[in-house]
């Protein structure tokens, strides 16, 4: 195996100057482990993706059986595959009756790409409304709506017609018109800090998206499958969007995203123009199989029952003077600093010692918990011990 440093650095493009660097040669349940035995308690659960843990048992079978019998066949949309099935039922099933219809993408600033297109064409509008501090994915119409100026300056142009409003100001939501497309939000704003809004809040945007026809999607590529204690964060706020968009847990450890809409705002992506919409590599076998097997782990390890007893195990044991805010919903958690320097040198000191947190692109003065979920209580106590040690040594 090569886990060449210069490799990496060289031949590889970069994302930061400084990347973390760590060798990784395989992974299993909360841990990562390194070629010379090093182990990691990954805390981050790879960016929200882990949630059931690497590389769980039933996932890694379904994978295995799928690549036995085809890998891809054709581009999405054409043939009648037995996994894209399947999960599209069972996904649907999960879901209010409303939200019956699945496409299937490769990623989550996909998915919003999809559900932007679908707005703009179901309504016949242009106008587009986000929330500032908001993260919806790098490509550029994701970009366009996602709320942090200095990640999106190096690459204006971009979409027009886009405004922003503060998340959680309810006098607002009087930008919402007539003339508004859509609002796109995250139900839960993760790289933002995790900000957590008022049910009042949740509910008079869906009212004023429904007195103006305006198309409300909800982003959880981050904050669902069951992060924040039930399967989807909508139900914290008793609402249903006109569009969610998932994936990062979806997959169970393999790229696979979806936008979820009825299946008569679907049906506008077939005419005016045919392919409204089209992807190559969405609805994947072998990753709706790994996704399938995801959402039966989820149900049949009763995995997001325990997520709030555990979330508030997490939280009795951080306790520490110099914690300013520990933001938390479920197994989602920001903790502030009172400087971008002590979070840095925590986060390094952790990972020192063994585990895995990290900072937020758009707030640097928190570190991110967001655990798999199938951590126990004993692990939790280890994370726990860890990072007040670096805490202590920051």
């Amino acid at each position: 195996m090569n886990f060449d440093s210069e490799i990496f650095l060289n031949h590889l493009a970069p994302t930061s100057p400084n990347p973390f660097l760590i060798p990784i040669e395989r992974a299993e349940g909360i841990y990562l482990y390194g070629p010379d035995g090093q182990r990691y308690i990954d805390l981050i659960s790879g960016i929200g993706v882990s949630a059931i843990g690497h590389r769980h048992p039933k996932v890694v079978a379904a994978i295995k059986a799928q690549v036995d019998k085809h890998l891809h066949v054709m581009v999405y949309g054409e043939y009648i595959q037995a996994t894209s099935n399947l999960l599209a039922k069972k996904f649907t099933d999960l879901l209010p009756p409303s939200l019956n219809c699945c496409y299937f993408v490769n990623s989550g600033t996909e998915a919003n790409e999809g559900a932007l297109k679908l707005a703009k064409r179901v309504t016949g509008r242009t106008e587009i409304i986000s929330c500032r501090k908001s993260y919806h994915g790098s490509t550029h119409g994701s970009l366009s709506v996602s709320g942090n100026e200095m990640k999106k300056s190096a690459f204006r142009p971009l979409l027009p017609d886009v405004r922003f409003m503060n998340f959680g100001a309810i006098e607002d939501l009087e930008m919402i018109t007539e003339k508004t497309a859509c609002v796109i939000m995250e139900t839960i704003q993760g790289d933002a800090g995790v900000r957590i809004p008022s049910r009042d809040y949740m509910q008079a945007v869906r009212k004023r998206c429904t007195a103006t026809g305006t198309i409300l999607i909800l982003d959880e590529i981050q904050c669902g499958m069951g992060r924040t204690g039930k399967f989807f964060a909508f139900e914290h706020f008793d609402i249903t969007p006109d569009i969610l968009t998932v994936a990062k847990a979806f997959g169970g450890g393999l790229p696979i995203g979806a936008f979820v809409a009825s299946r008569e705002m679907m049906n506008n992506f077939t005419f005016e123009p045919m392919l409204g919409h089209i992807t190559t590599f969405g609805g994947n076998p072998v990753c709706c199989a790994s996704a399938l097997a995801t959402l039966e782990v989820l149900e049949e390890e009763s995995l997001i029952s325990q997520v709030e007893r555990k979330g508030k195990l997490f939280e009795e044991l951080l306790k520490h003077p110099s914690i300013k805010e520990v933001r938390r919903i479920g197994l989602l958690f920001a903790i502030d600093f009172d400087s971008e320097e002590r979070v840095s040198n925590i986060v390094n000191n952790a990972k020192a010692n063994g585990l895995i947190c990290y900072w937020f692109l758009s707030h640097p003065y928190s570190f991110r918990i967001a655990p798999p979920l199938t951590i126990t209580d004993d692990e939790i106590r280890e994370s726990c011990r860890i990072i007040l040690n670096a805490i202590d040594n920051a």
